[in-house]
């Protein structure tokens, strides 16, 4: 019997893979109990000591995922110019050469990233940061233009 192994798609789904797999010592380590260098690369001891959770970064990635999911679709019932396009509006509408010290709210783009009827907390409640407002206005645009 022929068996049908079927693959799927990276930007169709539904739900962000699970992060890159760290291997302990124990995984790496050879018959004399050492870390083995040329068989698993150097040893980095931030990825033994730092343990993340898969649904924290399931959930970072989730926006994404889903952006992804839904210009694939896209792709595959209009053609490949309705993503093309949509992704061409968001980057025109993205860019905001407001001054820094405004509070800034991109309405357009959040109605081509369909976040228009969506309520989030930072819609209502502000950081205090963004409540003063810096009374130097030169400064801040020296900031952000890098000069």
């Amino acid at each position: 019997m022929d068996t049908l192994i079927i693959t799927m798609d990276p930007s169709l789904r539904i739900v962000p893979s699970r992060g890159p797999k760290t291997a302990s010592i124990k995984d790496t380590s050879n018959s004399f109990g050492l870390h083995d260098s040329l068989k698993h690369g150097p040893r980095s001891l931030s990825a033994e000591v730092t343990s993340t959770s898969t649904i924290k970064d399931r959930l970072e990635n989730w926006d994404a995922t889903q952006d992804n999911l839904k210009l694939t679709m896209q792709r595959d019932l209009f053609g490949l110019h309705m993503p093309l396009r949509l992704l061409m509006e968001r980057k025109i509408v993205g860019y905001n050469p407001h001054m820094p010290v405004h509070r800034q709210s991109n309405i357009h783009l959040d109605i081509l990233m369909g976040r228009d009827e969506t309520l989030e907390c930072a819609d209502f409640m502000m950081p205090g940061e963004e409540m003063k407002q810096s009374m130097d206005i030169h400064a801040d645009m020296e900031r952000k233009l890098c000069m």
